[in-house]
Formats: structure tokens, sequence, C-alpha cells
């Protein structure tokens, strides 16, 4: 079993796939590891450089996926097929510096995940850094979990943290928080960062409501997932007391015979308020028995395998 497993999310990056595969032999000529590349439906000739590399050394690992799914799976599929009890997530843009990993191993004595920051980011200011600096204070302020740099993908993990937690969309960012839920002890550390030299940037202003979404679904997931009912039920009857006062001040209004244009506004905004707390009440009910089966059922994975290389069958 090796001692490190690296995980090396792939889209479009053939060529910088061969520099980082030697990179990462230098940096850990020391170390027994794997590195597990997965293709998330590259439309390049990264498949055939990552098939090369696999020729050449049996430590690369290659999963090609049929195709884009996104980097929160292709980490996720690296964790769930990695061997070794310390997992390693960079980039694999030559941005993150694999010879950072030796320095960041010395600091598993004090944590269970160390986590890199991009100090001096080499990196546009206005479309890459400045979004990204108000993207770690949000997510900070928000789970709790303060952090320099949510957004660097080099890290180190110890495997029993990480291994069950299920990640969607664009949540391997917040993985952080998650293992910190579970109990991990977290440090962050800084790493060199590199200009990208080669291939061209995945990550843009556009990823931004992606990232507040999925913020909004992770400050759910933390207050509300095993009690919906808790977030539906309130809302819900916030809605049916609003209701119930336009509806009583209408009728009140209408007995008086005053501000007859109001007393309408309200004869119709007091019902529909009502109704809509009865739904949202409803719909806590619902999600309380979706999480209870949730609990029951066998989890999916969010992908599919086109093909492997390297990987044999296991006992």
């Amino acid at each position: 079993m090796p001692f490190l497993s690296l995980i090396v999310p792939v889209y479009d990056e053939e060529d910088n796939l061969k520099a980082l595969h030697k990179a990462i032999q230098e940096a850990l000529v020391e170390h027994d590891f794997e590195v597990i590349y997965v293709n998330d439906g590259s439309k390049d000739g990264s498949a055939q450089v990552l098939e090369d590399i696999a020729r050449l050394d049996i430590r690369a690992r290659i999963v090609h996926f049929v195709r884009n799914y996104g980097q929160t799976a292709a980490l996720t599929a690296g964790i769930r097929m990695a061997r070794a009890d310390l997992l390693v997530t960079l980039d694999a843009d030559l941005q993150n510096d694999p010879s950072d990993i030796p320095m960041m191993l010395t600091h598993l004595d004090d944590a269970d995940v160390v986590c890199g920051w991009r100090k001096d980011r080499q990196d546009s200011y206005l479309s890459r850094t400045f979004p990204s600096k108000i993207a770690n204070w949000l997510i900070s302020r928000l789970s709790n979990v303060y952090m320099h740099d949510y957004g660097c993908t080099l890290r180190i993990y110890r495997k029993e943290f990480i291994q069950d937690i299920p990640l969607y969309g664009e949540m391997h960012r917040f993985i952080p928080i998650y293992v910190t839920w579970a109990g991990a002890r977290l440090v962050e550390v800084p790493v060199k960062h590199h200009p990208r030299t080669q291939g061209e940037s995945k990550y843009g202003l556009w990823r931004i409501p992606k990232v507040l979404l999925d913020l909004t679904t992770l400050k759910f997931l933390r207050d509300f997932f095993v009690t919906p009912i808790y977030f539906f039920g309130w809302l819900g009857i916030g809605f049916v007391g609003l209701g119930l006062l336009f509806m009583t001040t209408s009728i009140g209004l209408w007995w008086q015979g005053a501000h007859p244009n109001l007393a309408s506004s309200l004869t119709t905004l007091g019902p529909i308020l009502f109704g809509l707390g009865l739904v949202e009440i409803t719909l806590g009910i619902i999600a309380e028995v979706l999480i209870r089966m949730h609990f029951e059922l066998q989890q999916k994975e969010p992908y599919r395998i086109a093909r492997q290389s390297n990987f044999q069958e296991e006992d």
C-alpha cells in the first residue's frame, strides 16, 4: 500500500501533464506514492497523454469519465479509489507546486488536514484574486471555520475524515468545513503559487453564483439537514401568522368602512400568505420523510467511469 495517494482532476491540460508528473516524481522521490489522474471528460489530447504516463509509471492510475462532471466529482472519484491513508489533492495546471508536499507532511503531527494558502497568488486580481477574497471572507463567517484560502486545491487529508463525505456541485472547496465538523484538526500553511503558462483557466466570475448557491446549501446542511422541519416549519408558521394578521386586519377595515383599497389588498394577500405557510409546513414534513429515507438508502456516486488503467481487481 502506498504512503500517499495524490488525486489530480484533469480537464484539457495536455500541455501540463508530463511536466506535472515529472515534478511529482522529483518532489516525492523519498516517499512511496500513487497518483490518481481523473480525466474529467477532456476534449483535447489529455486522455492519450495520461495513458502514456501510465505506461511509463505504474504508480500513475488513470480514470476516464464519460463526460465532464466537474472538479468535485473528479475529486470524489479519486478519494473513493485511493489506497493510502494520506490523500493529497492538487490541480493539474502546474500552479500548485508538488515540491510543497513534503513540507506540508511535517504538519501532520499536529493536524489531520493541511490546507495550502496561496499567500502570494499569481492570478489576475480583479477576475480571480479579489472575488476569491470576498468568497473566503463570506464562507469563513457563515461556517465559523476561518481560512485565508478556500480555493486552493493543494491539501493533505487523513482519509478517515474525508472518505465518507458526500460532495456535489462546487462543494469541493468546502471540504475543510466538512472535515472540521467530523472532528478533524485543521492547519493552513503558505504554499508556492505559479502563474499559468500553458492551457486556459477553467475558472472565472461565472462560478460566483454557483459558489453562493452551494454555500447556501452548506449553511442549510449544517443547521437543518437532520431536522429540516425546523427551517420549513418556522418559515411556514411565519407566513401563516402574517396571513392571519392580514385577514383579521382586512375584516376590521371592511367592518369600519375605512381604507377600502388597503382592505381589498389585505383581503387578497392574507389568504395567499396563509396558503403559502401551509405549503412550507408541508414541505418540511416531506423533507423530514426524505431525510429518514436518506439514511436507509444506499448512496450512489455522482459520476460514471468509461475506463480505467492500472487498477487491478482487489479481494
